[in-house]
């Protein structure tokens, strides 16, 4: 993840679904909570909260997104979308 790079804010425990956009101000550094060099953080801000949450029973009914890493492998903290993928969840929180 690059500075100025938008993440998507996905609720894992409490409602399962996407309630906003992040924005990352500061790019990968080492976590400061390990001593682990393979762990890395970034630093998020706010950037636009959605509309109505992107339930994941939304998500995985979307034809358009079945190939999303949160279907695949749900545990996953951090994972790529598309620009269409991240669009399309844009719409639906519209």
């Amino acid at each position: 993840m690059k500075k100025g790079d938008l993440a998507m804010y996905y609720h894992s425990n409490e409602g399962m679904c996407v309630v906003g956009i992040a924005k990352v101000i500061k790019e990968h550094y080492p976590d400061p909570t390990i001593d682990d060099a393979r762990w890395v953080v970034v630093d998020l801000v706010p950037h636009k909260k959605l509309k109505k949450p992107v339930t994941l029973e939304a998500i995985k009914a979307d034809e358009t997104l079945q190939n999303v890493g949160l279907i695949r492998q749900g545990r996953l903290s951090v994972m790529p979308l598309t620009k269409d993928e991240f669009d399309r969840i844009l719409k639906l929180g519209s």
